[in-house]
């Protein structure tokens, strides 16, 4: 059922010239408060309180202005209001409206921030006032502005250049806002810079820059994925040594190895699994147990390479284990084992006691004293200078880490685009069918189960290391949740999508740790919002989006031309 609106195409067809002007003049005024004081005290944020002298915090306000400047501009210049021409490539009246809505959210939140933090509503001064009226005005007129056609620069060929020289700058943005974001303590910046970001993608969806840089980035794939790792291994040289930013870089980097291999079981061969922290939690303890620490019961010390296959073939043997009898059935039943069996994994490392059980584990003492790693002399426990830039422990850990994720990459594309990932995405879609068909269904379903345990049995052998201890309460059903959240979120079957899901979920409660006691009130909420209005994800792949959208023939024809509908039938 449509919502009902009051900005109906007729009106917008009638004052779309009117609309602009108001639109002008929220930006102008959008543009100009930055340079207004907007807080009574210098508490607040980042000390918003000089006449003429913006902080970062308003000159982010200052730039969605601009942006929304630009794109009024591009609707003037583009003939749109003047002669009911369409753009040819751009799309600059969806942009206005994204950059409208975006401004006005960011002045809210900046504007509550200095509420809460100086306590009360007083402490916002003229500049904030001004800002607020600017983002409402531009909000209105952009609402009149006429529908703004399907922007079509996605479809012109740029020069190999262009799209090479636009990847690095993308990726060295990319890297300096995630250097500047991990540095901000105050939760209202970070919370205000994160809403400047998604409104700046928006802009570029609905403008038609971001369709043409995934269209182009299509061709230039190894481009793209050597720069991403490029900038993910220079981060370390932005913190200047700080091991704060880079624990939490770290923490990242496990929780998205973890959830690229649960990616492989929900994300490819479609088997809800809700105990999967568990092979997480048997890499890390086989890991621990023959790291030569002090409380192992286990003489035996090996090389780190052995200790990671062993933890790895460990955990994919109890995927075996599991999988074998369990997985018969499907849906609820299949969550509902999993689930058990991630229970009972960690109230069996408790009983490893030597009291209830074998002495293994120490029972829900854990085992503490896990030494650092040491690869031929480089001892990772100990700060080393490269290139005039300390590098400490955190950041050693890191780029073991960055190479993890890359050979859980490689596995994953790999198998992505291998008979066997094809025989899983025929499972997801109708187990009935692909079984008709000869696909053996048990033995994917069990060889997916085993695999991507593996996969979590490496990254788990690495993080008994990076966080020196192992103890059973690291490994709660609450960890499997957020882990199977990042890959609902980012996209299923994706590799970039759960990357951000995993970013996204993992660095948020560090940085907004004054709503914890409401962490898992607003985890759900996001959730309800992302299956009602994108629920492929945030990066979806074009099948998963014809699957939630079957009946979209707009969106089909945009994916896949191809692909025919059923008005190109009639």
């Amino acid at each position: 059922m449509r919502i009902p609106t009051v900005f109906t195409p007729e009106l917008q067809q009638r004052h779309g010239r009117t609309g602009w002007l108001v639109a002008l003049v929220g930006a102008v005024l959008l543009v100009g408060s930055p340079y207004l004081p907007w807080a009574y005290g210098s508490d607040a944020l980042d000390d918003m309180t000089y006449l003429g002298g913006p902080s970062p915090t308003q000159f982010l306000g200052l730039g969605l202005g601009a942006l929304l400047l630009v794109c009024l501009l591009g609707v003037r210049f583009s003939g749109r209001l003047l002669t009911g021409r369409r753009s040819r490539w751009f799309a600059f009246a969806g942009g206005a409206k994204a950059a409208a809505v975006g401004a006005a959210v960011y002045v809210a939140v900046v504007l509550l921030a200095v509420t809460l933090e100086l306590g009360g509503l007083i402490n916002v001064e003229y500049g904030g006032w001004v800002a607020l009226v600017g983002a409402v005005v531009a909000l209105v007129g952009t609402r009149l502005l006429p529908p703004a056609p399907a922007p079509t620069v996605a479809r012109v060929s740029s020069p190999a250049w262009l799209v090479i020289v636009t990847i690095a700058v993308v990726m060295l943005v990319l890297l300096l806002t995630v250097a500047y974001a991990l540095d901000q303590d105050d939760p209202g910046i970070f919370v205000a810079l994160l809403v400047f970001l998604v409104t700046v993608v928006v802009i570029l969806l609905r403008v038609g820059l971001g369709p043409w840089f995934s269209a182009q980035t299509r061709r230039y794939r190894a481009v793209l994925v050597m720069a991403a790792f490029v900038a993910a291994f220079a981060f370390p040289f932005t913190q200047d040594g700080s091991e704060a930013n880079m624990s939490i870089a770290t923490q990242v980097l496990i929780f998205a190895a973890t959830a690229l291999g649960l990616n492989i079981v929900v994300g490819l061969a479609g088997l809800l699994d809700l105990g999967y922290i568990a092979f997480l939690g048997a890499g890390a303890f086989v890991a621990a147990i023959l790291s030569g620490s002090a409380f192992s019961a286990v003489g035996w010390n090996p090389p780190f390479i052995v200790t990671v296959l062993i933890s790895g073939l460990v955990a994919s043997l109890l995927g075996l284990i599991i999988g074998s009898p369990t997985l018969r059935v499907s849906g609820d039943y299949l969550a509902i084992v999993t689930l058990a069996f991630g229970e009972i994994f960690r109230l069996v490392m408790i009983n490893l006691d030597g009291s209830d059980g074998p002495d293994l584990t120490n029972g829900s003492n854990g085992i503490p004293g896990v030494p650092d790693l040491n690869f031929f002399g480089y001892d990772f426990g100990e700060s080393h200078v490269i290139l005039g830039i300390e590098i400490g422990r955190f950041a050693n850990y890191y780029f073991l880490l960055l190479l993890v994720i890359a050979l859980i990459m490689v596995v994953f594309n790999n198998l992505n685009r291998s008979r066997i990932g094809r025989g899983w995405v025929a499972i997801r879609e109708d187990e009935k069918a692909a079984e008709a068909m000869g696909v053996n269904v048990f033995g994917l379903k069990l060889f997916a189960f085993a695999g991507g345990a593996f996969l979590a049995g490496v990254a788990g052998a690495v993080r008994a290391h990076h966080d020196i201890s192992v103890t059973p309460d690291q490994y709660i059903f609450l960890e499997s949740a957020f882990l199977l959240a990042a890959v609902v979120l980012g996209g299923m079957g994706t590799i970039v999508g759960v990357l951000l899901g995993a970013v996204l979920l993992r660095l948020m409660p560090e940085k907004l740790r004054f709503v914890d006691e409401y962490r898992l009130l607003i985890f759900g909420a996001l959730l309800v919002l992302m299956m009602r209005f994108r629920p492929e994800g945030l990066v979806a792949s074009r099948q998963r989006q014809l699957e939630f959208h079957e009946d979209d023939e707009e969106l089909a024809d945009k994916i896949d031309p191809t692909v025919p509908t059923t008005e190109g039938a009639r």
